[in-house]
């Protein structure tokens, strides 16, 4: 975990301080958004880091962006960025940020829309507070679990919109799961086969997240492993909206806790928590 020196002492964040961060928060993430809009896609310099992933000069600009907008809003929380992991350690009690500065490389460089800026903060393993920016898009989604969650357009003077997830089609009625577009997996596959008159939308990013939080798609399932940066502002987007995170056996997700490498070995967002369980 990037700790930049930061206090050694626990801090932990409760709901109301959250609040306080929502908005200075947002505006940070808006602002990491306009820098990746900025950066021209045509000219690229596309490196790899050791897993094959993409990093490009824009997840660099909005990793700093966020960086200097964390230890200026709230410098006594640590912060774990998927840019910065060199020595990282994970605390298991408190408060921390986890940031993905650009969700979606992928699609970023092939030139669609689908990428986001996601900041979450994670009290004692659980998200409480999730931030997705759509930048190419124009949105924003956010939620702070036990408040709610809404969506805002970023180009306009717009009143935040409250949005929540949806109940599960009813007997007869298609349900919509959210599918990568980039990354399939036979086991998630598997998964969406063996519900009937299942419609897949592929989509990319942590938008997937923001789809079923505002009531478009009734799942997510992701079988298959992925990385807490990529997950956890979704999850309490999705959480805060009224819907639920859980692994295959319906068991809850922890974050921090020293998983190997930041992994989450699977997970399922669930629009209607009634439905969460054993998959």
């Amino acid at each position: 975990m990037h700790m930049n020196s930061r206090r050694s002492e626990v801090t932990s964040i409760d709901g109301e301080a959250a609040f306080a961060l929502m908005e200075p928060l947002t505006d940070l993430v808006i602002e990491a958004g306009a820098a990746i809009l900025a950066i021209n896609r045509a000219y690229l310099n596309v490196e790899h880091k050791p897993d094959g992933s993409p990093l490009t000069e824009a997840d660099l600009a909005a990793d700093r962006i966020i960086l200097e907008g964390l230890t200026r809003i709230a410098p006594e929380l640590p912060v774990l960025s998927e840019e910065r992991l060199e020595g990282a350690k994970p605390p298991s009690t408190g408060s921390f940020f986890l940031v993905d500065p650009l969700d979606g490389t992928r699609e970023f460089v092939a030139g669609r829309d689908e990428f986001t800026v996601n900041v979450a903060l994670v009290t004692n393993g659980v998200p409480l507070m999730g931030i997705i920016g759509a930048p190419a898009l124009g949105l924003v989604w956010r939620g702070l679990v036990g408040q709610g969650a809404e969506r805002l357009a970023t180009g306009a003077k717009s009143s935040p919109e409250p949005i929540r997830t949806r109940s599960l089609p009813t007997s007869g009625e298609p349900w919509v799961a959210a599918v990568s577009r980039s990354h399939g997996d036979s086991r998630t596959d598997a998964f969406i086969a063996a519900r009937p008159r299942a419609i897949r939308t592929p989509l990319g990013s942590a938008v997937k997240f923001a789809r079923v939080a505002e009531g478009q798609v009734d799942i997510y399932p992701r079988l298959a492993p992925t990385s807490e940066w990529d997950v956890a502002a979704g999850h309490a987007l999705v959480t805060a909206a009224g819907g639920k995170v859980t692994d295959s056996q319906g068991v809850a997700l922890r974050f921090g806790g020293g998983s190997a490498g930041f992994i989450v070995p699977e997970f399922i967002a669930w629009g209607d928590p009634s439905a969460a369980g054993g998959a």
